[in-house]
């Protein structure tokens, strides 16, 4: 077992000290830890290798062993990410508002950090960085608890990062792992509230669902991604196939692919033929309504029946299910009954109908005629994320900088009484 009593304590501490750091020195900590990940990518794509053959032996999926793999250009990645990172605005104490009171008080609130941030997280190593950097640039102290999948990529990453930080003689429980596999260290983790001020998991629906019912410490919900394209009577068939098959295939196993298709009715007998063999040609399965087998049989193809179950469901596999609807008004309904509030995408060069769809759907990102796989901290100009959030309250969407931050009122007096 894991003392992480201990570890908590070395984190808050951390923590304080965190916050005495200008953003040069935590630039030049994030530069350097860039360049010592490229340095050291032999050995962190070894250990990766370890966790690549237990993943196989275990018989995980095509798309999570995506997840999990590393290679050269993978870490030359996580090393871009380190420095985007550095090269943004430290959103440490600047100044939200400023007001003086009848009575002469002047009232200022400020961005200060959470302090410090939890991470549970099952077989993404490029998290580890991430979490690390966009926590370290906004002064917060993070402990990650990584899954058994990765132990050996995440073990080897992070013992980079902290060298890097005992060298710069900045604490290294800056950032502090959980090196463990028991389930047991995740729940007492998730108890952790006297030390962790936010706790963020990210990946299965059961791991998100776990820790928002188990934990003592508030969570934020980076949730599942069943995310639906909508190709509306008014679509461009072209610029549909193009989007889908990106959204669906350049990476099955992450979020922001596409899980499941909506077709309008009047465009379906020209659409979904094309649509249906540019999917085939890349190996997807389709499940579709009664009405999309009906059309596919007329198309010279058989496809499988969809169950309800299917448009509920996250495959991260090459599946994707598809509803044929009579209007955009049921393809808006559908999607808001079935989505996880991810990312949702209409094609459409209807003007009237697409910023209907912007305005109704219910989701943290909403796209019109581009690839739901743009959702990501990178892509959006963060350097980086800490998650993708479901949720409404305080963030939602990619969090970046400034959803690591929290708030504080500095008042100055005079001698005033009330």
């Amino acid at each position: 077992m894991v003392d992480l009593i201990k570890l908590g304590e070395n984190a808050k501490k951390a923590s304080f000290s965190l916050g005495k750091l200008s953003t040069n020195e935590k630039n030049e900590a994030l530069l350097a830890v860039a360049d010592a990940l490229v340095a050291h990518s032999d050995e962190i794509i070894t250990a990766n290798k370890a966790d690549m053959k237990n993943g196989k032996a275990n018989n995980m999926s095509q798309g999570i062993l995506d997840r999990l793999m590393l290679d050269e250009k993978r870490i030359a990645d996580m090393a871009d990410g380190l420095r985007q990172v550095a090269g943004l605005e430290d959103p440490i104490g600047e100044v939200l508002s400023m007001s003086k009171r009848p009575n002469g008080m002047i009232i200022g609130k400020r961005r200060v950090p959470i302090g410090v941030i939890g991470i549970i997280y099952e077989a993404r190593p490029n998290v580890t960085s991430d979490a690390f950097a966009l926590c370290f640039k906004t002064s917060n102290a993070t402990i990650l608890k990584g899954g058994s999948d990765a132990i050996n990529s995440n073990r080897a990453i992070v013992k980079v990062i902290r060298e890097v930080l005992k060298e710069l003689d900045i604490t290294e429980d800056a950032v502090s792992f959980i090196d463990s596999t028991d389930r047991e260290d995740t729940k007492e983790f998730m108890k952790l509230n006297k030390y962790v001020d936010l706790l963020i998991p990210r990946g299965s629906a059961s791991l998100i669902k776990a820790t928002v019912e188990n934990s003592t410490i508030p969570v934020i919900e980076t949730g599942t991604g069943n995310c639906h394209i909508y190709v509306d009577e008014y679509a461009d068939i072209d610029k549909a196939v193009k989007i889908i098959i990106n959204a669906k295939t350049q990476r099955i196993g992450v979020c922001n692919a596409c899980e499941s298709l909506v077709i309008h009715k009047k465009i379906m007998n020209k659409a979904f033929p094309v649509i249906l063999n540019a999917l085939l040609d890349k190996d997807v399965e389709v499940r579709g309504d009664k009405q999309a087998v009906k059309a596919a049989y007329y198309a010279g193809v058989k496809i499988k029946e969809a169950t309800e179950e299917d448009f509920y469901t996250e495959y991260l596999d090459y599946i994707i299910s598809v509803k044929i609807v009579e209007s955009i008004d049921e393809a808006i309904m559908h999607i808001n009954e079935h989505n996880t509030k991810h990312s949702e995408a209409i094609i459409s060069e209807n003007y009237t109908n697409v910023q209907k769809f912007l305005d109704e759907i219910d989701a943290a990102c909403v796209y019109a005629n581009a690839s739901t796989r743009f959702t990501d901290g990178n892509e959006f100009g963060f350097g980086a994320e800490i998650g993708i959030s479901t949720q409404k309250i305080h963030a939602r969407g990619p969090m970046g900088l400034k959803e690591l931050t929290s708030q504080k009122y500095i008042i100055y007096g005079d001698g005033q009484i009330r």
